[in-house]
């Protein structure tokens, strides 16, 4: 693989990248960070006289997508954070992406402007209005070319309708409606109407001390635009109809592996908490990540998965300290390739894994200064639990947990994708001859 690399200076706390998201064709890329910021890279075009260029993203735009707020009722602070962007289909030549942080989703509209109007009638060139009684003639005003600028401008905002933290959004197949997801309940939006949403599933019991689970993420069907599927913290995925009832508290589906009474510890509950799911391009299959594996379940078989994938196995006995230093809790996201063949996932000392559903051959590799050089090829890592380490090995004891992939992704259509490393991100790409 070939690396590009972005860099985005040294690390403070809000450079932290909090989401990647390619757009629909894969020429854009997205990525929300912890200070609120949304930075787009496009693709370079391929020219003539550099063909090998074809592939590098450079930064488009660069904007201020949410400010830290004060909820004055609850004496919260809302972060800036972004929690998750997700394109919408192009319709014309502008760009438009949905980022949201805790609280507030924003609809955003990203432009060029190449062109600007020159000779006004009623101001001068400064945009001061002029004397009426110093004008004499009607002037034609003209399209000046003019040094090409991207805008971003807010068209939507939708706020006020989550009680909890949002943790996903989701554009509908139909295009007109998108899903909002907090801890207890899932809201159901028009993108043109932005006082009014409909809650669509409602977990929130009535005496909250009964609460035993959270919805943790929620995406819609990629073509069938009444279904949707939402994880909880129990480790179960409900697939539900929107066709059945307003509001979709009974699932049509359940997905949930009954747990090995052999490997019951502690650390059970937390484990099993789901952090990601993901319907395949073809809307067969379901992808779902816990702490240690990635599932691949089939939409008609409800009662195990059909394909499990260990991550990082070898932390099972590191548990106990990865709860004291809160790592246990981390949210990794997982991603399909354009074909539904491979699954990628992040891990720990900045490694992220690849798993080959046809071959079940899976792959380590490592995201780090060292091999960001332009055009460098990546080599598999290997982690060794205990015993004499391989002079090529990593011992599990030397990872850096401070170090992890949370956020990738994946190109619609070509070998590209997209890994965030804390305020890095790194292009990684197929090998072009």
């Amino acid at each position: 693989m070939h690396l590009l690399e972005e860099d985005q200076g040294r690390c403070v706390k809000a450079d932290i990248i909090s989401t990647v998201e390619f757009n629909s064709t894969g020429e854009l890329l997205a990525t929300g960070d912890k200070g609120g910021r949304v930075v787009v890279f496009q693709r370079e075009q391929e020219s003539k006289n550099q063909p090998h260029r074809r592939g590098e993203y450079n930064v488009y735009s660069t904007f201020q997508s949410h400010e830290p707020e004060f909820d004055y009722l609850k004496s919260l602070e809302i972060e800036e954070k972004i929690n998750k962007i997700r394109w919408l289909p192009q319709q014309n030549a502008a760009y438009f992406l949905l980022s949201t942080n805790d609280k507030t989703v924003k609809l955003w509209k990203i432009s060029e402007r190449d062109k600007r109007p020159e000779g006004y009638n009623l101001k001068d060139e400064d945009g001061r209005i002029r004397d009426p009684t110093t004008i004499t003639a009607l002037r034609v005003p003209v399209l000046r070319p003019m040094d090409l600028m991207v805008e971003a401008t807010p068209r939507r905002v939708f706020s006020n309708a989550h009680t909890y933290h949002i943790n996903s959004i989701s554009v509908n197949s139909d295009y007109e409606t998108y899903m909002s997801t907090d801890d207890l309940r899932i809201n159901l939006w028009h993108l043109e109407i932005t006082n009014r949403s409909f809650n669509i599933v409602d977990i929130k019991p009535a005496n909250m001390e009964e609460l035993t689970e959270v919805i943790t993420a929620a995406e819609f069907h990629p073509n069938q635009c009444n279904t949707f599927v939402y994880s909880s913290s129990k480790g179960s995925i409900r697939l539900c109809d929107m066709r059945a009832a307003a509001l979709c508290d009974n699932h049509s589906k359940f997905f949930e592996e009954p747990e090995d009474p052999s490997n019951r510890s502690f650390f059970s509950e937390i484990i099993s908490s789901i952090s990601d799911v993901k319907f395949s391009h073809s809307g067969r299959y379901l992808m779902t990540r816990d702490y240690l594996t990635v599932k691949v379940w089939d939409l008609n078989m409800e009662s195990k998965p059909l394909e499990t994938y260990q991550v990082h196995d070898y932390l099972r006995s590191k548990l106990c300290s990865l709860y004291e230093n809160d790592c246990i809790f981390d949210k990794f996201e997982c991603v399909w390739n354009g074909t539904d063949s491979v699954l990628m996932t992040g891990s720990y000392n900045n490694f992220f894994r690849m798993f080959d559903r046809n071959t079940k051959r899976d792959v380590t590799l490592e995201a780090s200064r060292e091999n960001s050089k332009p055009r460098a090829i990546l080599k598999p890592r290997k982690v060794c639990v205990g015993g004499k380490r391989r002079k090529d090995e990593i011992s599990v004891d030397s990872l850096d947990f401070s170090k992890k992939i949370l956020h990738t992704a994946w190109h619609p259509s070509e070998n590209i994708i997209a890994v965030a490393a804390t305020n890095n991100l790194y292009i990684f790409q197929d090998k072009v001859n």
